[in-house]
């Protein structure tokens, strides 16, 4: 009697979708990993080589240093699009920053992988959800040029899951918990449909990120009590050693506190 093969392994399997470059099949891929989570093993030891090609993308759209991108009124129909597709990019970047997440580090407890393979399944939602406005509007992803930020910091942080926790979800992704607030006053202005569509989108997003960012608090404080390293101090030092982007304000208070930033930590925005 031959015995049942074993399950498939989940980082393995995340893997394969960030190295997908069509987006529509990262998206599936990424979706039914979520959807088969329970029939997967995981494995916390595990010691393949960087594959090339990380992270998969498409040809278009082409990317650009942000200097390099340009700017565009939100209230011409050209300019609209062109900052919807801005928001689609981060989407899009968010998917491989979760997928690489999962993939990258051994040692982690299972709920660690478990909760960076629900932030994938969410963020290809919202890139879903912004690609669909987008065709609505008569154009789609890669459309416009865009810029390579958020996978820049990811890189940087390859090597130590303790700095990846720090300067990705609690600094790239929450600096959106502030952002958002203000480009939703501004789509209010511009008005259109279409602009009060992507209104709505947003309010979906900002909702999961605020979970997305409070992951990356949870495991954050996690290592840090693991290596016994004070929160606070610790983040000031990893954000000068990688460069990480200095915070500047106005800072959504609300939404940083529900995603687990403490008050120590507010009271050093901006400082």
């Amino acid at each position: 009697m031959t015995s049942a093969p074993p399950p498939p392994e989940l980082r393995q399997q995340a893997l394969k979708a960030l190295l997908e470059p069509d987006p529509q099949q990262k998206v599936l891929l990424t979706q039914s990993l979520r959807a088969q989570a329970a029939t997967f093993s995981i494995a916390s030891e595990l010691h393949p080589e960087t594959p090339a090609g990380l992270p998969g993308c498409p040809v278009r759209p082409e990317l650009r240093s942000h200097l390099d991108v340009p700017k565009r009124s939100p209230f011409t129909p050209q300019g609209l699009a062109a900052l919807l597709h801005a928001v689609t990019h981060i989407e899009f970047n968010a998917i491989n920053l979760a997928l690489d997440a999962l993939w990258r580090f051994e040692g982690m407890p299972q709920a660690y992988y478990l909760d960076w393979l629900t932030v994938a399944a969410e963020e290809a939602q919202h890139f879903s959800l912004l690609r669909d406005h987008l065709r609505t509007m008569g154009h789609d992803y890669g459309d416009f040029p865009a810029h390579t930020g958020l996978w820049d910091m990811t890189q940087k942080t390859a090597g130590d899951v303790l700095a990846r926790m720090a300067l990705v979800p609690r600094t790239l992704e929450a600096r959106g918990l502030d952002a958002t607030p203000a480009m939703q006053a501004k789509l209010r202005k511009v008005g259109t449909p279409d602009a009060l569509a992507a209104v709505a989108i947003l309010d979906i997003i900002l909702r999961d990120e605020i979970g997305h960012v409070a992951i990356g608090n949870r495991w954050y404080r996690y290592l840090c009590a693991q290596r016994q390293l004070d929160p606070v101090a610790t983040y000031a030092g990893l954000a000068a050693r990688y460069e990480a982007p200095a915070l500047k304000g106005p800072f959504n208070l609300a939404a940083r506190r529900a995603a687990g930033f403490d008050e120590a930590e507010l009271a050093r925005l901006g400082s």
